[in-house]
């Protein structure tokens, strides 16, 4: 590949990152991080890395795809709940319920967002090491990546960003 080509790959030219997206991106994480610390979520992370998917879009664009991100979340942490109750958990386990997972996405006709959710969350409720029992962890899982997606949604809605303006003669 030609340096040429690699810089078209890199360089925006549809949706270009803007300082007002950075500045809107980073108040939204940090109130969705201080959101989940008063909360007293005990891995508060995963609120502010779902915020930051949420802010990828326009709101217009995102509510939809967030009610599929919502519905994956919810259909990832209840398998992952009901799988590391009733299994021990190892990467046959983990690998039918990926499958589960789909097969569930795939008989509701939900978008593969919420399979890509599902399959995240399943992930970290079945493959992080913990002390706490299947369905405290996966409940957690839930209310974390779920505020994260409100918190995104509610920023773009009340802090919306304007498209780019073109400037005259370029």
């Amino acid at each position: 590949m030609k340096m040429g080509q690699l810089g078209k790959l890199l360089v925006s030219g549809k949706n270009p990152a803007t300082m007002v997206h950075a500045a809107r991106t980073a108040v939204a994480v940090v109130v969705c991080y201080l959101l989940a610390r008063l909360c007293r979520l005990p891995e508060a992370y995963w609120a502010p890395i779902s915020t930051m998917v949420v802010m990828q879009s326009t709101l217009g664009a995102t509510v939809p795809v967030s009610v599929q991100r919502f519905a994956g979340t919810a259909v990832g942490a209840a398998v992952g709940g009901v799988l590391n109750t009733w299994f021990r958990v190892n990467i046959w386990v983990f690998g039918t319920a990926v499958l589960l997972v789909g097969v569930l996405c795939a008989a509701f006709r939900v978008e593969r967002t919420a399979y890509r959710y599902a399959g995240i969350t399943l992930a970290i409720v079945m493959l992080v090491p913990r002390s706490s029992g299947g369905w405290v962890i996966a409940l957690h899982r839930f209310l974390e990546v779920s505020l994260g997606i409100a918190v995104g949604l509610l920023m773009a809605a009340v802090w919306p960003e304007r498209p780019a303006t073109k400037r005259l003669g370029g």
